[in-house]
C-alpha cells in the first residue's frame, strides 16, 4: 500500500501546481511590461530632449500620473479611450503636415523607413504613441498594483487598457494630419493588405479631415520572401481606394515602391526582387578611374615645373 502513496501524492503536488499556474494567468495576453514607470519616463525625456526637442517642454512625471491613471484600479476590461484623454493633451504636439504615415501589418518596416520621424512621423513617432510603443500593461480591479503576469487580449475584451490607448491615440493622430499623407500596406499579408475591421479601417478613416488633405498616397509593398496576395487596384486594395475615393479624396496607388525596397533589401541583398538596375553603368567605371590616373600624373608634372620656374626666378 505505501509503494502506490508516494507515486499518488507526487502526482497529486503536480496537478495542484499546475493548477495554481493555470489559476495565477488570468488572461491569455502579455503581462505588464517589467519596469513599466521607468521606461515611460525614460522615454518621455528621450523624446523631448533627443528625439523630437522641437515639440518643447512637458512634464513627464505628470505624463506618466495621467497614463497609470487611466487603467489602475480598474477593471481591465472596462477601461475606455476616453479615459486617457488627460494623458493625449498632455503629450500633444501638432504632427507636419506631408510627414503623416499610415500603416497595416508592417509596423517594423514603417518604424525603419519613418526614421523616428525624421522622414516620417507615423503615430509611433509622435510624442504620444513613441512612450508606449511594443509596451503592455493593465491594472487590476479594486488594486493599486499592475498585473504583470497576464493582461486581457482584444478577443477576450474589446475594452482592454492597451486597444482603448490605442484606439484614442489613432483618432488624435487621424484628425491632426495633413497635407500629403501617406499609407504603407503590406501586399503579402494574410487576409489583405486593408484588413476590415482594423485600425486604419475603423479609426483612422473616419477621422480624417477633408479640408486638410491634399492626397492620399498608398504604397503597396509586398515581403521580399512572401507572396503577392494583394495589389493597386484588386482586392482589399481596391476596396481601400474605391472608399478614399467615394469620401471626395485625391488617391494614388504604387506598387512594391521602390524607396521602401531598397530598405526591405538590406537584408536580403542577393534576392532576385533585390536586382534593381544600376543607374551608372559598369563600362564607364574602367575609363574613369584610369583618367583619374591620368589627372594625377598631369597635376604633378605642373606643379614639378612650376617650382622650377620660380626656382629659376629666385637664382
Amino acid at each position: 500500500m505505501m509503494s502506490l502513496f508516494f507515486p499518488l501524492l507526487f502526482i497529486s503536488v503536480l496537478c495542484m501546481n499546475s493548477f495554481s499556474e493555470v489559476q495565477g494567468k488570468k488572461w491569455k495576453g502579455e503581462g505588464t511590461t517589467q519596469n513599466l514607470e521607468s521606461i515611460v519616463i525614460g522615454r518621455c525625456y528621450e523624446y523631448i530632449r533627443l528625439v523630437n526637442p522641437a515639440v518643447g517642454e512637458k512634464n513627464c512625471s505628470q505624463i506618466w500620473e495621467a497614463f497609470k491613471n487611466a487603467f489602475i484600479s480598474k477593471d481591465p476590461c472596462s477601461i475606455l479611450p476616453k479615459d486617457y484623454e488627460l494623458f493625449i493633451n498632455l503629450t500633444f504636439h501638432m504632427i507636419p503636415p506631408n510627414k503623416s504615415l499610415f500603416w497595416e501589418n508592417n509596423q517594423l518596416l514603417v518604424n525603419s523607413f519613418a526614421a523616428r520621424g525624421r522622414r516620417y512621423m507615423s503615430v509611433g513617432d509622435t510624442l504620444f504613441g513613441f512612450l508606449a510603443d511594443f509596451l503592455y500593461w493593465c491594472g487590476q480591479a479594486d488594486s493599486p498594483g499592475l498585473d504583470y503576469e497576464s493582461c486581457p487580449t482584444m478577443a477576450e475584451c474589446e475594452n482592454n487598457a492597451v486597444d482603448s490607448f490605442w484606439r484614442i491615440a489613432s483618432v488624435t493622430y487621424a484628425k491632426h494630419s495633413s497635407g500629403v499623407i501617406q499609407v504603407l500596406l503590406n501586399g503579402s499579408a494574410e487576409g489583405g493588405a486593408y484588413p476590415q475591421p482594423g485600425f486604419f479601417a475603423d479609426y483612422e478613416i473616419p477621422n480624417f479631415q477633408k479640408d486638410k488633405i491634399s492626397q492620399v498616397v498608398i504604397w503597396v509593398v509586398d515581403d521580399i520572401e512572401g507572396p503577392d496576395r494583394d495589389s493597386c487596384g484588386t482586392n482589399s486594395v481596391k476596396t481601400l481606394e474605391t472608399r478614399l475615393k467615394t469620401l471626395g479624396f485625391d488617391v494614388t496607388c504604387t506598387d512594391n515602391y521602390e524607396s521602401v525596397m531598397f530598405l526591405l533589401c538590406l537584408d536580403y541583398p542577393d534576392h532576385s526582387k533585390c536586382a534593381f538596375a544600376s543607374s551608372a553603368p559598369a563600362a564607364q567605371r574602367g575609363p574613369i578611374s584610369s583618367d583619374r590616373g591620368g589627372s594625377w600624373n598631369k597635376l604633378m608634372f605642373v606643379s614639378f615645373a612650376g617650382f622650377l620656374f620660380r626656382f629659376a626666378l629666385v637664382y
